[in-house]
């Protein structure tokens, strides 16, 4: 049974992605929309999941959150989650 959580948030008013991991995705996304006071996402609010890949290890949960982060990975994610194809709205 997976146990963490790779998630992909954006922001459609800063047309930016946020790519992070958890173990409780539901609490982790109240935090960045809702109780965080400070650090990066509070500043561009409000996020929307878009994307979600479970993980039975932190460790792979990392790695993949590490590949997210990657130049190859933001163009995976451009291409994946592009404007244009429907994806993505602002």
């Amino acid at each position: 049974m997976a146990e963490f959580v790779v998630y992909i948030l954006y922001s459609a008013e800063h047309d930016i992605f946020y790519k992070g991991h958890t173990a409780s995705l539901v609490e982790r996304f109240k935090s960045h929309n809702e109780l965080a006071n400070k650090g990066y996402t509070v500043k561009f609010r409000p996020w929307k999941v878009i994307h979600v890949e479970f993980y039975r290890t932190k460790e792979e949960a990392r790695q993949r959150e590490k590949y997210f982060k990657s130049g190859v990975g933001r163009a995976w994610i451009r291409e994946r989650f592009d404007r244009e194809a429907g994806f993505i709205s602002a």
